[in-house]
């Protein structure tokens, strides 16, 4: 009788110890990044009975949503630009963080020795997006707020690793992305910047989502992630230098990059309020006039509101 009430006594602890959360880390300069290295996300679980395992770094959102489509991740970042394109395909995630991006944190960077002084002179050029995701989104928008044909430009679907190489062997002529790629071509690969955020007037933002099983059958600990990642925004963003010094390390890019890519994503992550969603949704909306998912997706329902 004894053993059987230590056995009843010690499941809950032992129960609580299997627990694991499953997060997928880009190496990009985000929250979950920051929380990976400083270690706390570890900490705060454990002290829970819970175990963080990792998965990554992922390239970019597309292949990290993929993993979470397949069950092998709980958690992970990316562009609300990439989630709305994985809602359209039916990936079941929930979008439960956002953080709106900077003007200079994206853009459309050129050669300094190019021709090209504006988005209207994109006609008839090349230009590096990635796929469904925060690139085309640039391209697009800026095209259409200058009142550019978009068939008048050429899109060169390349990942982000891909897009660099091409950019600095001149096989495109300009590149829509975002940091640290943004800043990499700016300061290593001699690129300008001819349009930030601010100028293609983007409303696009960097989300944290969750696979739907988990904010459904977990939601205690998606809402403790949820706290430990707000504490780390906040010390980001009273120490964007060393954020930025902690972020160029994990990205493995020059040191010298540090202070700007700090300035450019340090910013303030909330819970996703009944304005985001509505942003989120009006992208969306324009994704699909634009072609670049076939239907709208149910944002609604793509959302979790936490505190």
């Amino acid at each position: 009788m004894a053993a059987t009430a230590a056995i009843a006594t010690l499941a809950p602890a032992a129960q609580a110890a299997n627990q694991v959360v499953r997060i997928g880390w880009l190496r990009g300069p985000n929250d979950i990044t920051l929380a990976k290295s400083r270690g706390t996300l570890e900490k705060a679980l454990a002290d829970k009975g819970i175990k963080v395992e990792w998965a990554g770094p992922f390239p970019a959102a597309a292949p990290a949503f993929e993993a979470l489509n397949a069950g092998s991740i709980d958690i992970t970042a990316g562009s609300s630009t990439s989630a709305i394109t994985a809602l359209a395909a039916n990936v079941p995630l929930v979008i439960f963080a956002y953080q709106k991006m900077a003007p200079g944190s994206e853009g459309i960077v050129v050669k300094k020795d190019s021709t090209i002084g504006s988005i209207k002179d994109l006609a008839g050029k090349k230009v590096a997006v990635n796929r469904g995701g925060t690139g085309e989104y640039l391209l697009m928008q800026g095209l259409e707020t200058n009142g550019v044909d978009p068939k008048s430009v050429e899109r060169v679907y390349l990942s982000p690793s891909d897009s660099g190489p091409s950019f600095t062997q001149g096989h495109v002529d300009a590149w829509a992305t975002w940091d640290p790629f943004l800043t990499i071509a700016e300061k290593a690969y001699d690129g300008k910047v001819v349009a930030d955020g601010g100028a293609i007037r983007s409303d696009n933002a960097v989300v944290l989502v969750a696979s739907k099983d988990f904010a459904q059958s977990k939601p205690d600990q998606l809402q403790l992630v949820f706290d430990v990642i707000k504490s780390e925004n906040a010390w980001s963003i009273a120490n964007k230098a060393e954020a930025g010094a902690i972020w160029v390390k994990e990205m493995n890019v020059p040191a010298d990059l540090a202070q700007k890519i700090g300035e450019n994503n340090a910013v303030p992550t909330t819970a996703v309020s009944a304005a985001d969603a509505a942003q989120i949704g009006k992208v969306a909306e324009w994704y699909a006039k634009s072609g670049i998912i076939p239907a709208i997706p149910d944002v609604a329902a793509g959302v979790v509101s936490l505190k």
